[in-house]
């Protein structure tokens, strides 16, 4: 088994040490992460300019880009051979929900379901990061039974782990994404030499959290296993733009 990690925390983050430790049993393991962290970048490609490759003491490779460009680098020309599947995390946080649209973590692992390849988005689900070998131990549980059991198809899997002793989880569940709020209020302040600059405000608190969501399942202690699409397509809304569409004729 050809395992590729990355993330979104960048190559230096306790999470990647933890899970390259927590897989290494399993198969064949290369990391390729972004060089700093790149929470929130989403599925963006560097498109404008030229990406870097560089190697750390450690045999890690970092790359001076987003997640995905990460991801698609290493399956598409960087590696010598395919890899089996694309693991990205741990990540110090959750990616629940909403999260998900503009999570880097979430992003590496669909680059490389889009490539065709099982991926797993790991997230330890607390920015606290007491329990990564918590997360590690249940990253290895899943690509364990991947080796065991393939996927029949391509499979992108968003796992939220609450921040517990592993003794304390109560299992793993397969959960739908909740819902938050919109985002609290943009930060407006000033800097030393009075420019106005202003911060992305927090995310909203969960507003669609109930049983079978993730929110549901990470606050009382489980393992939270997402199936995700890439097809944005609101099926439901199809009629209904074709009659809005039609109606002035």
């Amino acid at each position: 088994m050809r395992i590729l990690l990355s993330n979104d925390d960048g190559y230096l983050a306790p999470g990647l040490n933890q899970l390259a430790a927590s897989l290494a049993d399993l198969g064949e393991i290369t990391v390729v992460a972004p060089e700093r962290n790149r929470s929130g970048a989403s599925n963006s490609l560097t498109l404008d300019q030229p990406l870097y490759l560089r190697h750390a003491d450690n045999g890690f490779r970092f790359v001076t880009g987003t997640p995905s460009d990460c991801v698609h680098l290493a399956v598409t020309g960087l590696l010598d051979s395919q890899p089996d599947m694309v693991v990205s995390g741990i990540n110090l946080g959750a990616n629940m929900g909403d999260d998900t649209i503009y999570s880097g973590t979430v992003a590496a692992a669909t680059e490389g379901y889009l490539l065709g390849l099982p991926s797993l988005a790991i997230s330890l689900a607390s920015y606290e990061g007491r329990h990564f070998e918590t997360a590690g131990r249940v990253a290895h549980a899943l690509v364990e039974r991947f080796c065991r059991a393939p996927f029949p198809a391509p499979v992108l899997l968003n796992v939220n782990v609450p921040d517990l002793p592993f003794e304390a989880l109560r299992g793993m569940r397969i959960t739908r994404l909740g819902r938050r709020h919109k985002a609290e209020p943009a930060v407006r302040t000033l800097t030393p030499r009075g420019e106005t600059v202003y911060w992305i405000g927090a995310a909203g608190p969960a507003a669609d959290a109930g049983e079978g969501t993730d929110f549901y399942a990470v606050e009382r202690g489980w393992v939270s296993i997402t199936p995700l699409q890439i097809d944005l397509t609101h099926d439901e809304q199809l009629a209904a733009v074709a009659d809005w569409m039609g109606a002035d004729r």
